[in-house]
């Protein structure tokens, strides 16, 4: 199991972790405010419009720290640089859980 990512301060952590009994998906829930994409280490403002986006924001609205840099282009690179298309191919499991890949250049 692995271990759950550390956030800004505890009120993100209780945005992020909060579970509703009556919806399983948080962007179902219009108590959900923030989702976390550990792949890309992305922080988003849920848009409760029916579908599934939200909004990337670089500081916490709690604490006001400024948050990870999103990983989403190079994890998207790293992938291509691989020969790995994520809506064809399987994604190696290094690349599914905290966002915090391995260097490209084995740094």
């Amino acid at each position: 199991m692995t271990k759950p990512p550390e956030h800004c301060c505890e009120a993100m952590t209780d945005r992020v972790s909060a579970r509703c009994d009556r919806h399983d998906d948080p962007f179902d829930c219009p108590d959900a405010l923030v989702a976390f994409t550990a792949e890309f280490q992305e922080y988003g403002l849920i848009i409760h419009d029916g579908g599934r986006s939200s909004i990337t924001i670089e500081f916490c609205p709690w604490c006001g720290r400024r948050l990870p840099e999103s990983q989403r282009d190079r994890w998207f690179d790293e992938l291509e640089r691989r020969g790995i298309d994520p809506g064809e191919d399987e994604v190696p499991a290094d690349f599914q859980d905290d966002g915090r890949l391995a260097s490209p250049h084995g740094e």
